[in-house]
């Protein structure tokens, strides 16, 4: 009897061949959970439904290609803040798609030890110091260098100070954007771990039930090492290639 009710529930959850990976989270009562459809996701291709993250990886890569291409090619400015957004876009939405369907305290039983956690605080303690020192020095060398090219005029050093402050602007914001990416794959590692496809996640059973191939696609583009590239990849080059091209050109 109780084998007959297993297999029952295991043609229940399959859906062409796709079965919905457990959930660390409690079961809920079988009646209250509804029949998957799979005429809902047949649009969905076949072989992005079976490896999810191997079709992340060969997104990012081709866009990639095409920004480095842009600018070898140098086409129109706007093009290359366009081609950096599309790299990282599937990832990004299914990663916020999967944060926002997740409630924080589905992460509280997690088996980390005490060292971990001090190690962890560790790390941003330095982390910090080490913009915080940054800034200082940063902070001098501009003073330094404004002094220099402008001399005494209290009204033209207001002006290049004012240019320089909006000149930062990109570098503060690619800095926040990188350390909302690897904090958002923190989370992501925790939830679904490192593999393609888990075999159990943190995240809810109401997430996209009833809809396994979609709900597969989704878990499996939300991936961290594939947020990781893209995301933070993507930032490293604004970071280095406009941001900072930005500031020099406002210091000459």
């Amino acid at each position: 009897m109780t084998e007959g009710g297993g297999n029952g529930r295991a043609q229940a959850a399959a859906v062409d061949g796709v079965v919905e990976p457990p959930s660390d989270n409690a079961t809920e009562p079988a009646e209250r959970v509804p029949k998957a459809n799979p005429e809902r996701d047949t649009w969905l291709p076949r072989w992005l439904v079976a490896h999810p993250l191997y079709a992340g990886w060969a997104w990012t890569v081709m866009w990639a290609g095409l920004i480095v291409l842009d600018e070898v090619v140098d086409l129109a400015g706007w093009t290359w803040y366009l081609l950096v957004f599309v790299a990282a876009l599937p990832t990004l939405i299914s990663t916020l798609v999967v944060l926002q369907a997740t409630p924080r305290s589905h992460l509280h039983a997690v088996d980390a030890t005490v060292l971990g956690h001090f190690f962890v605080r560790f790390l941003a303690l330095v982390a910090a110091f080490m913009v915080w020192a940054a800034s200082v020095v940063m902070s001098a060398s501009i003073s330094t260098t404004i002094q220099t090219v402008i001399g005494d005029s209290e009204k033209e050093v207001t002006a290049l100070g004012f240019n320089l402050m909006l000149a930062a602007v990109p570098l503060v914001l690619s800095i926040l954007w990188m350390a909302f990416i690897v904090r958002c794959a923190w989370f992501l590692r925790r939830l679904r771990g490192w593999r393609q496809v888990p075999l159990k996640t943190r995240v809810p059973k109401k997430f996209l039930r009833g809809r396994p191939r979609l709900k597969r696609v989704v878990v499996g583009l939300a991936h961290p090492g594939l947020l990781l590239v893209a995301g933070l990849g993507t930032s490293l080059l604004a970071l280095f290639v406009d941001a900072v091209e930005l500031t020099l050109n406002v210091l000459e």
